[in-house]
């Protein structure tokens, strides 16, 4: 374990950063997940600007790859038009 004070810190704060990625990482799956499940036209599209945002925050903030943010805006929004 370190002992400098600023490491002790850097310890904590990554602490919060972690679980704060992965709660936002885990609600941005759920939500990917429960529109690809629905059928209703009106409703995908209502939640799909909702979960590209989601997803656009994510990469910004390094959570995802940017890449893999635009793969899955892509299927969604393919998905939505597909309905």
């Amino acid at each position: 374990m370190a002992n400098h004070k600023s490491a002790l810190k850097r310890v904590r704060s990554d602490k919060a950063k972690y679980l704060r990625n992965r709660y936002q990482h885990k609600t941005a799956r759920n939500a990917v997940r429960k529109l690809r499940a629905l059928t209703d036209k009106k409703e995908a599209e209502k939640l799909l600007p909702e979960v590209v945002a989601m997803l656009d925050k994510l990469a910004k903030n390094n959570i995802i790859h940017k890449n893999k943010a635009a793969n899955l805006k892509s299927k969604l929004a393919s998905h939505v038009n597909g309905l």
